[in-house]
């Protein structure tokens, strides 16, 4: 199976790295973290991109904050599936991140989730992967159960206690 590439702009995203880490972990999905900066790394990022592809990656998550470029980054050098998780880091509570994540120049997408988004992020690429891996798909399947039946489970502790 290919692997998910993720980038983060630095470690203070960590936090919302770690569920998409966790969620590649549940899905049995392979990955990679770095730490690398559109800004302050451009020729490293630039580096990744272009050799991902040749390392078996198929698809990569980069999560940035603020001006939020890392994913745009990485897209412009590699035809790979990008996906954005913009992050809190500022006083506008990451929707400047959201905006520069989001607003992509015509030709070089970036598919964007949610501020803060890693698990949606991770189920968005695993979904990449699962286009021709059944396997796969059948864990996602089976993902999805598992939260609705923590949603069910939830409603029958809620009904339970309000009978008491």
């Amino acid at each position: 199976m290919k692997a998910i590439g993720i980038v983060m702009g630095s470690k203070s995203d960590l936090p919302y790295v770690q569920k998409a880490i966790d969620t590649l972990k549940d899905l049995e999905i392979p990955f990679e973290v770095h730490i690398l900066s559109a800004h302050r790394t451009p020729g490293e990022t630039a580096e990744f991109a272009k050799s991902a592809r040749g390392r078996g990656l198929a698809c990569v998550i980069a999560f940035a904050g603020m001006a939020a470029h890392l994913a745009g980054a990485i897209a412009a050098n590699t035809t790979l599936p990008v996906i954005g998780v913009p992050c809190p880091g500022s006083n506008l509570e990451g929707l400047d991140a959201l905006l520069s994540t989001v607003q992509m120049p015509s030709g070089i997408p970036v598919a964007t989730v949610a501020v803060g988004g890693g698990a949606n992020a991770a189920v968005l690429a695993a979904q990449i992967l699962a286009v021709d891996d059944l396997e796969l798909a059948q864990r996602l399947v089976d993902h999805r159960t598992g939260m609705a039946e923590k949603v069910l489970d939830q409603n029958r502790e809620l009904q339970e206690q309000l009978k008491a």
